[in-house]
């Protein structure tokens, strides 16, 4: 009948599991310019600043695994972080961005590094990004730089990118995908496979534990 031939039509595959993956860094380094470029190819030249927390989702395929990326994209300003410091917690892997072009974005490193110390999970996977390397001639973060601040924290990656000529920028979250799911032993990941199926419930716009904002209170 109709109603068996509709039927026949396969759904798509559903994700095998999803990872969460937090953008951190300092004001105005492009951190929603890497996210939108990597799961929508835009770019914007003159983004807002992230007020909070944003999100998005992107459906990658590797090591024959369909997965779902959870992007968090957070505020750089420091009065966030209270607000910020709660997505670390479920965070497998975690891009840390500076400005090439700006050396106290740079500087503030450490301090983001102290912000991953007390909230991150130890096993999250890290990747140091320059970005802006399109500014090339307005550079003050030499590459060696950079490379010699990720050498010091144990197994962060690095490497420069830049989201508006989209140079290096599917390779970050790539890299960092594969990175996760290799250090993965298999009987953990067949138990995170198992356990980690997608139900067809929205995806929530902040983590079950922050208390939803307050529809009446402006921010000054």
């Amino acid at each position: 009948s109709g109603g068996q031939g509709r039927r026949r039509k396969q759904p798509p595959r559903p994700a095998d599991f999803k990872l969460q993956v937090i953008i951190i860094g300092s004001r105005g380094v492009g951190k929603t310019s890497l996210m939108e470029r990597f799961t929508d190819d835009t770019f914007c030249e003159a983004c807002k600043s992230t007020v909070g927390v944003d999100f998005k989702i992107k459906t990658v395929e590797l090591r024959g695994k369909k997965i779902r990326l959870q992007i968090w994209d957070t505020a750089g300003q420091e009065r966030f972080n209270s607000i910020t410091s709660a997505y670390y917690r479920s965070a497998k892997g975690i891009i840390l961005v500076y400005d090439i072009t700006k050396k106290e974005t740079f500087d503030d490193l450490p301090k983001w590094m102290k912000m991953i110390d007390k909230y991150a999970s130890e096993d999250a996977e890290l990747l140091l990004v320059g970005n802006k390397l399109d500014c090339e001639t307005d550079r003050e973060i030499t590459r060696q730089q950079g490379e010699k601040f990720a050498q010091q924290i144990t197994g962060m990656r690095f490497c420069e990118a830049s989201a508006k000529d989209n140079f290096n920028v599917d390779e970050i979250f790539l890299k960092l995908v594969d990175d996760i799911l290799k250090k993965m032993p298999l009987d953990i990941l067949r138990n995170e496979l198992s356990n980690s199926i997608l139900s067809l419930q929205p995806e929530p716009e902040i983590p079950p534990e922050l208390p939803p904002p307050r529809p009446h209170v402006r921010c000054c």
